[in-house]
């Protein structure tokens, strides 16, 4: 995974990052049925490509290079790669 949104977006949940995301890699979007259902959003790891756009249009620095996750917010690289992990049927 190279980007990951920390539990500092549930302050704001803006989306910002979402638009900024060339690849479409970061869910829910605003427009998405189940936006509000979820307190933060989530950058899908298969489908992020590295490319930083999302880091610097964040209003409450939420996001980070997964190398670089301050040490108080290490259990959100887990939580990206959960939001899109298959669910059983």
């Amino acid at each position: 995974m190279a980007y990951v949104i920390t539990e500092a977006c549930a302050t704001s949940k803006d989306t910002a990052c979402w638009e900024a995301c060339p690849v479409d890699a970061i869910h829910p979007g605003p427009g998405d049925e189940s936006f509000g259902r979820h307190l933060q959003l989530y950058i899908d790891p298969t489908e992020c490509i590295d490319c930083g756009a999302c880091e610097p249009v964040c209003p409450v620095e939420a996001i980070y290079p997964e190398e670089d996750l301050p040490r108080e917010s290490r259990q959100a690289a887990a939580a990206n790669r959960d939001f899109f992990a298959p669910r059983p049927a």
